[in-house]
Order: C-alpha cells, then structure tokens, then sequence
C-alpha cells in the first residue's frame, strides 16, 4: 500500500506514507496533525454530555485498525472526519438510551432510596458522617481538594477544570471514582464496626 508521491514534500503525506508502509510509529505524527481540526469539529457537532476527548480517541484508533480500507490517494481527513461521526453517532445513541432509561426509572428508584433512608434511625447517619470525616482524612491532598472545591466551596465544574488542567469530562470522572471510594471506605467501617472489629 503507498500513496502517489505528488506531495512528497508535505510532512503529513510523507507520515501517511510511512503508517501505509507499516511504521506504527508514524502514526503519531498523522494524529498531531489531525487532532485540533477533528476536536473543534466533534465540539460543534457533539450534544451536551458527549466526551469528545474520548470520541476522537475512538475515531484515531478505529482509524489506524482499518488503514487497510483508506485508499491511498485519497483525502485521509475526510476519512477519519468520517469514521469519527459513525463514532459520535454512537456515542449520542447511547447517551439517549440511557437518558431514555433514567427518565422512565429514576422516579421510583428516587421514592425508593428516599423512603429506604428515611426508615433509617438518626444515629446511623451520625455513624455515617463521623465516618466520612474519617475516610475523607485518609485521601491525600491533591484528591480531597477536589471534594473541597466542589461540596465546600461549590465550584462549577469548569472552574475546577480550569484550576486543574483537566477536561470537564475528566474533572466528572475523578468526582465519580472519589464518591466511588468514599462510599466503599464508610461501607467497610460500617460492617467492620457490626462485626465487633475495632
């Protein structure tokens, strides 16, 4: 597989030629020189909620699995643009689903927790709290400084993103993990402690 040599002095098309050649390692080049475009454009067409970060990462990846279907000669950016809509297509399709899913369900697993804590006597949420505080003293710093910002301080997401060097996306994610693992850490103190285990 090569392409024509009619650009032969286009540092792309020569990075192109050399991943059609087999050199995985071009492959870099190839994507710094598509990234920007292929992010701006993803951003305009993508809905709220849509990782274009993760998306893009998709559409690259899909591309250099099947190199062997871009016919060399061809415009390759208008190829990966191409590859990266089927994926955002996907992604928006499942972004519906599942909204589609929380809007039929969320209700009555909302009344459900609600009336399941509301049964639960006030000292357990004492218990609770207590050891929250406890497991919110085992995080380092860098990790509590996200839970600082956005329960005490109340910052939006983007601010955080900003403060950070994050994405959006990537600021959601590191929130997730860490209520994710506060949540286990009061879990384990909790059946340690109706085990009798100090």
């Amino acid at each position: 597989m090569s392409l024509p040599d009619t650009t032969a002095d286009d540092p792309f098309e020569q990075s192109l030629r050399r991943v059609l050649r087999g050199d995985a390692a071009a492959f870099e080049h190839v994507v710094r020189h598509c990234e920007r475009p292929l992010r701006a454009w993803l951003v305009a067409q993508s809905p709220p909620g849509v990782d274009v970060d993760e998306i893009a990462q998709r559409a690259f990846v899909a591309a250099y699995t099947r190199l062997n279907e871009f016919e060399p000669g061809t415009n390759f950016s208008a190829w990966l643009f191409t590859i990266a809509r089927y994926q955002l297509k996907s992604e928006t399709t499942r972004l519906r689903r599942i909204a589609d899913y929380h809007a039929r369900y969320a209700p009555d697993l909302l009344q459900r927790e609600l009336e399941r804590r509301a049964s639960e006597p006030p000292e357990l949420w004492t218990t609770k709290l207590d050891y929250l505080q406890e497991c919110l003293g085992q995080l380092g710093d860098h990790m509590r400084r996200f839970v600082t910002w956005r329960y005490d301080e109340e910052i939006p997401l983007e601010e955080m993103a900003t403060r950070s060097g994050r994405s959006v996306a990537a600021v959601k994610k590191q929130l997730w993990q860490l209520r994710q693992k506060l949540q286990q850490c009061i879990e384990r103190r909790m059946v340690a402690s109706e085990g009798g285990v100090s």
